[in-house]
């Protein structure tokens, strides 16, 4: 029954079937898409580029510069084609701190450190453990990032030039009324109307694109006094400069710069490879983690030195790239290149775009993005699992990604251990002269002391067989648990067999190693723990 409600739930909560198949053929139609999804992921990217920028309390260019090379050498690169990478708050907010105290440049320096850390990364494949991240764990990051994307755009309510960057950030700011307030959401409303009907009529174009241009069209040739690109700062500049970051390098520097690069590497990895896998099952696509990694690592290092504060994947720009019909790698390049001819040549046109358009954009992302079946079966599910989603969802909303996943996976881990733990149990038949224990269910250090609460050495008879064919020795505290068992017979001077131990357990046993008896259907594991010969002590690998 449990099982059948599980895979319910997953079924239920799996993300809508976007996909083409999954090695897209590149046509001239969809190299069309293509272009097109990769100038709709551009004009999303600018705001949210100058805006992380202000986060990190640095200059508008250094999030766009980021947001170039980093899109572009994932997209050349990564382990995901269709995903889109670039300047995130997740790292911003952390990255906020090391500005204010210690300048730019060391912000730089710790760029670069975090691409060599998760290069290493790669390199050592510890991408495959994201697949330890449990699913509701996975709707929990859905469900937070959604929301984080929400409350991202409510700073473009605000009167333009009416915040303040102190430091640690944009903050502060008159909130848009009256009038102004009712044209900015009436531009938002039309913006998502576009984006929800379009489809429904012609494929042609993506939507989010259609959405921008027509509320973009309307703003211009009626002069609208609304809030514009223009307004957050000017992305006007030139290609990024190579500089090399202007900090001393002794021990005292890496002391600054390190604790700041495993944060961000790991954030970047948690948030990168979530992304890849939301990404992977909306395209059909597996695999890739690895190699993620690296081009993430290689994008950070280059970045650093390209006067760029650094990124990782985005979650919205890559929902609406894939939701564009964004298959490939050209996708992700042509956005990038956009980007940059933004910087260079288009500025002018670019700052012309109201932020109405944009945010409609985003509050669609928001509404594809949140995992609202969730909510629904959150009643349906096991109790531990239906905590984690809310869990991890707030604790990605109040604090960080990286964070939220953690506690997740803990959280989860650790009531896995305790549903085996309580599963332990004896199957008891008594023959009078003998008696026989057969084991159910893991032994581990979860289940030692179940197990050790399973038997009656005073009582019990002088013969005492521990059957563990239905059992799995799982590690050291297993084996200390059986020894101890085997101690407490000995003392009541009665005789223990131990049967359908693995030949792993029959080494690493010490007192109770003579009392197993040989079968030859004795089951075949390994262990968890080692055993010193030299000093006789059991330790876990």
């Amino acid at each position: 029954m449990a099982k059948a409600l599980l895979a319910r739930y997953a079924n239920r909560i799996s993300m809508p079937d976007l996909s083409l198949a999954p090695t897209t053929r590149l046509t001239p139609m969809q190299f069309k898409t293509e272009l097109l999804s990769g100038l709709t992921v551009a004009l999303a990217l600018v705001p949210e580029a100058v805006a992380f920028a202000f986060v990190a309390g640095v200059a508008p260019l250094v999030g766009l510069y980021a947001a170039f090379i980093v899109g572009l050498i994932t997209a050349i690169f990564g382990g995901r084609p269709g995903m889109i990478s670039g300047a995130t708050g997740a790292l911003a907010v952390v990255m906020v701190a090391l500005v204010a105290e210690h300048g730019v440049e060391y912000l730089f320096a710790t760029v670069v450190l975090m691409g060599l850390l998760q290069i290493f990364a790669g390199v050592m494949r510890w991408g495959k453990f994201i697949r330890m991240v449990p699913h509701p764990v996975m709707l929990g990051f859905v469900n937070g990032l959604a929301i984080v994307i929400f409350l991202a755009q409510l700073g473009q309510f605000k009167v333009p030039g009416s915040m303040q960057n102190t430091g640690h950030g944009m903050s502060g700011g008159e909130w848009l009324s009256g009038g102004p307030l009712v044209l900015m959401l009436a531009l938002v409303a039309l913006t998502m109307v576009v984006i929800w009907a379009l489809p429904k009529v012609t494929k042609i174009v993506p939507a989010p694109l259609a959405g921008i241009a027509i509320t973009g069209g309307l703003v211009i040739a009626f002069g609208l006094d609304v809030p514009r690109v223009g307004d957050l700062a000017s992305v006007e500049g030139t290609l990024p400069p190579f500089h090399i970051p202007m900090v001393p390098l002794t021990w005292e520097t890496l002391e600054i710069i390190l604790p700041y690069a495993v944060i961000l590497a790991a954030i970047g990895l948690i948030e990168s490879l979530l992304t890849l896998n939301l990404v992977g099952e909306m395209t059909g696509q597996r695999g890739g983690a690895s190699q993620e990694c690296i081009a993430q690592g290689m994008a950070n290092t280059v970045t650093g030195f390209f006067g760029g504060m650094g990124g990782c994947a985005m979650i919205g720009q890559s929902m609406i790239n894939v939701k564009s019909g964004g298959r490939t790698r050209v996708a992700g390049i042509v956005a990038a290149l956009f980007l940059l001819s933004f910087i260079l040549v288009g500025s002018s046109v670019i700052e012309q775009i109201p932020l109405a358009a944009l945010v409609g954009v985003m509050f669609m992302v928001v509404i594809g993005t949140f995992a609202w079946n969730s909510l629904r079966i959150l009643f349906r599910v096991p109790l531990t699992d239906a905590f984690v989603i809310v869990l991890v969802t707030v604790v990605t909303v109040y604090s960080d990604l990286a964070v939220a996943v953690v506690v997740g996976v803990i959280v989860s881990a650790l009531a896995y251990a305790w549903n085996n733990a309580i599963r332990i149990h004896a199957d008891i038949r008594d023959e009078g002269a003998k008696k026989i224990y057969r084991i159910r269910g893991p032994l581990f250090f979860g289940s030692t002391d179940g197990f050790a609460e399973l038997f009656d050495p005073e009582a019990d008879p002088d013969t005492v067989v521990v059957d563990f064919a239905e059992s799995r020795v799982v590690d050291q505290s297993a084996l200390q648990a059986i020894e101890a068992l085997a101690s407490k017979y000995e003392e009541q001077g009665k005789a223990i067999q131990l049967r359908h131990l693995s030949r792993d357990c029959h080494r690493l046993l010490k007192k109770a190693g003579h009392l197993v008896i040989d079968s030859d259907d004795d089951p075949d594991y390994a262990v968890a723990a080692n055993y010193s010969v030299r000093t006789g002590i059991l330790g876990s690998h």
